[in-house]
């Protein structure tokens, strides 16, 4: 199993959703209206007037033989647009309840 967290622009809207449905996974846990600033060049999102944008995460765990297609299908999504704001990082699971 691997554990897949990914940090998106809001701007995506239910596209990370629908990217997951479209691999098959269903299960996931979100979070919403989070902060956060890109560690390069990405643009703060503090969700105040001067930083208006907000971010969305998402956690999910997945079988190892989904895992790497759907890393493939964010690195495509974020090379589509790479100023909206989006990272992905994959760990393996050694145990779940």
């Amino acid at each position: 199993m691997k554990a897949i967290f990914i940090a998106y622009s809001q701007a995506y809207g239910e596209e990370i959703v629908e990217l997951l449905d479209e691999h098959g996974q269903r299960g996931f846990t979100q979070w919403i209206d989070i902060q956060g600033r890109g560690g390069d060049e990405g643009e703060p999102h503090y969700g105040n007037h001067a930083w208006p944008g907000q971010n969305y995460a998402i956690l999910t765990i997945v079988p190892d033989e989904k895992a790497q297609g759907i890393m493939d299908a964010l690195k495509q999504k974020d090379s589509e647009y790479p100023n909206l704001g989006l990272r992905a990082f994959m760990w393996t699971v050694d145990s779940m309840v």
